[in-house]
């Protein structure tokens, strides 16, 4: 298990985190002890960045731990006698010494809280059993890396209860230990660690940081207990010691835990966070934030299918105030900055997250309280209004109804790579799926006021007699592209599904239904979800890989994206009817790789991309909302199986 880089990951609900691998080396500058959001979801920082720690017994001392340094050095030898993982209820691992001591390492976050929960406990050994723990430090944006300098202060303040606080720098948090053991200060400088994914990302791989001492601990007695903790964090970790605190803590989370049924639903507990008096969702880890597109498509499976109504009502509230000239933040920044609104479909994923919302409600028996629909009405009717009339970046009705939008410089459709002046897949004119969409949430609109449904009739009548092309036997990708009218974008691309699937009320039915999916089964289909380009396509990309221009070069340009199996595995049941039998025979083609893939990368989540060509090598973000969201979707909605009491015979 020496060479596993499978990464776990244990979310606080605020936008912070700890994350590792299973080996236990860390392999990027996200990978972390202690990662805090100090304005959730916002604002994170890195705190304790890891830490190194040896056994030692009558037979030697035996690392339990390993870092990777520039020059492909690994040390100490800890990850060689790592015998055994196991991920829930959280990351569990075990040691065997080469005296036949075994000993046990578990490390658990407590929502809602910036902290971690660590414990070591002796399963097997003889005579006295001792155990050593030095903590990491920077103290860093967790974007960034750290460097040796003489303004950190490895400066401790103790006191009796078994805590230890430091203060590395002016503006960052205070972090505070407690333990069951004793604290001996001996700062020193590690200098030199490597990061390969960052490497194999095209950015700077080493930093160095700030070790101020040792944790000391008699295994051989009880558990060893390390408790770190924010600033502000710190009463969530209370009790008589540290042992009691621990004990409450694990109880605590193991009855939270509990009630998630599965792994999916406790993978998209992750996502859940907190902004400011509400909740929002982090679109993916451990690099991004909360963004508007990625918040509403997730919530859906999130929140809808697993009954968290009361979430995704102040998720889609504290959204609702953002609505400004028609259009919801495309993300909120990770600094003070301002939102940015370059986004045409984040508002109008925000209508349909709210008509579902409503109905999931009233399918429940549960009443949406009077002022709070009126909120989420209000809103969609702000986001309609806003683009018919037009808003920013050129979007705005145009005369066959449908949604135009678009100027050069800017990416507004969910395929959004941009490399300084270059934007990949512009898509300026009128998208297929932002088509879509716009119909979508003028029915939905419609169903609250009547201003809307003339609009409707008419976007939907040019939708059905404009995107058809008969050449391809599908939709085209861009109708007048470029604002010029006539001239469309026929590339193969998956965003047509979403007119026949993923969707509230699908645009097309019959036989030309039947031909996109089976177009886009057949050359965008894989068993991780669909690419963004055909194979044969001169621009197709077959790996998600390199430095930024590669990789962002690649983003939209054949790299697969499990997100839009959603889409794509509705459309393929719809078209074939819907019953028992499609939705078992999907289950086994579409859903099991997705399931398979729980046990790779990101364990128990779902990967951001993965490659074009096989064998589909996953990439991004290892933990992604969206992904996440869907295969849930799939599996609790779209596949459910049918009551044939109610639906009829197979």
């Amino acid at each position: 298990m020496a060479g596993d880089t499978r990464e776990w990951l244990e979310a606080d609900g605020l936008g912070g985190f700890a994350s590792g691998t299973v080996s236990g080396i860390r392999t990027r500058r996200y990978h972390a002890l202690l990662l805090t959001a100090r304005t959730p979801p916002t604002g994170r920082m890195v705190l304790v960045n890891g830490f190194d720690a040896w056994v030692e017994t009558l037979a030697g001392r035996f690392a339990i731990s390993s870092q990777a340094y520039a020059g492909d050095v690994i040390a100490p030898d800890g990850a060689t006698r790592l015998t055994g993982f196991e991920e829930n209820p959280w990351p569990t691992s075990v040691y065997s010494l080469e005296d036949g001591t075994l000993v046990a390492h578990e490390l658990f976050v407590p929502k809602p809280a910036s902290g971690a929960a660590l414990c070591w406990r002796l399963l097997r050994g003889t005579g006295p059993v001792a155990l050593t723990v030095r903590p990491f430090l920077s103290g860093r944006d967790s974007h960034r890396l750290h460097r040796e300098n003489a303004d950190f202060r490895f400066d401790a303040t103790t006191n009796r209860d078994g805590r230890v606080a430091f203060h590395p720098y002016d503006g960052v948090p205070e972090i505070t230990f407690r333990s069951n053991g004793t604290y001996t200060h001996a700062p020193h400088w590690y200098r030199n660690f490597f990061y390969s994914d960052e490497r194999a990302r095209g950015l700077d791989d080493t930093e160095d940081l700030a070790a101020p001492g040792t944790f000391e601990f008699e295994l051989s007695c009880g558990d060893a207990v390390l408790l770190v903790s924010a600033e502000g964090h710190e009463g969530r970790m209370a009790g008589a010691s540290a042992q009691a605190a621990i004990e409450n803590l694990r109880a605590s989370e193991r009855r939270r835990r509990k009630r998630f049924p599965g792994r999916l639903e406790r993978a998209a507990d992750a996502y859940v966070v907190r902004r400011g008096a509400g909740q929002t969702i982090v679109a993916g880890y451990p690099w991004f934030t909360d963004w508007g597109r990625d918040t509403f498509i997730a919530l859906r499976g999130l929140c809808l299918v697993t009954g968290r109504l009361a979430e995704a009502a102040q998720i889609l509230l504290e959204w609702s105030g953002a609505v400004s000239q028609g259009m919801l933040p495309n993300f909120f920044p990770d600094t003070a900055s301002p939102p940015e609104f370059n986004s045409v479909d984040a508002s109008l994923w925000y209508a349909v997250a709210v008509h579902e919302y409503l109905e999931a409600m009233a399918a429940a028996g549960r009443r949406v309280p009077a002022a709070q629909r009126k909120k989420l009405q209000d809103a969609v009717a702000a986001i309609l209004t806003g683009y018919a009339a037009g808003t920013r970046f050129g979007i705005r009705a145009d005369a066959d109804g449908l949604l135009a939008a678009g100027e050069p410089g800017v990416q507004l459709t969910w395929m959004d790579a941009k490399v300084g002046d270059w934007v990949v897949t512009p898509r300026i004119g009128k998208p297929v799926e932002v088509q879509a969409l716009w119909i979508n949430a003028l029915r939905i609109g419609g169903g609250f006021s009547e201003q809307w449904r003339e609009l409707e009739a008419r976007a939907a009548d040019a939708f059905r007699s404009r995107f058809w092309n008969e050449d391809a036997g599908c939709l085209f990708d861009v109708l007048d592209a470029d604002h010029r009218r006539d001239v469309h974008d026929a590339t193969v691309r998956p965003n047509q599904i979403y007119a026949v699937g993923g969707l509230p009320f699908p645009l097309l039915e019959g036989e030309r239904a039947r031909r996109v999916v089976d177009v886009v089964e057949a050359r965008l289909s894989t068993p991780m979800g669909l690419r963004t380009l055909p194979q044969d396509h001169p621009n197709y990309h077959p790996h998600y890989a390199g430095r930024v221009l590669e990789r962002d070069g690649a983003y939209h340009q054949g790299t697969v994206w499990p997100y839009l199996a959603g889409a794509f595995v509705d459309a393929w049941v719809r078209v074939r009817g819907g019953s028992n039998q499609i939705k078992q025979e999907a289950r086994e083609r579409f859903l099991a790789p997705l399931l398979a893939h729980l046990d790779h990368a990101g364990i128990s989540h779902v990967s951001e991309v993965a490659d074009g060509d096989p064998p589909h090598v996953p990439g991004g973000c290892p933990f992604q909302a969206w992904s996440v969201a869907e295969t849930l979707r799939i599996d609790r909605a779209i596949l459910a199986p049918m009551d044939v009491a109610e639906g009829g015979a197979d």
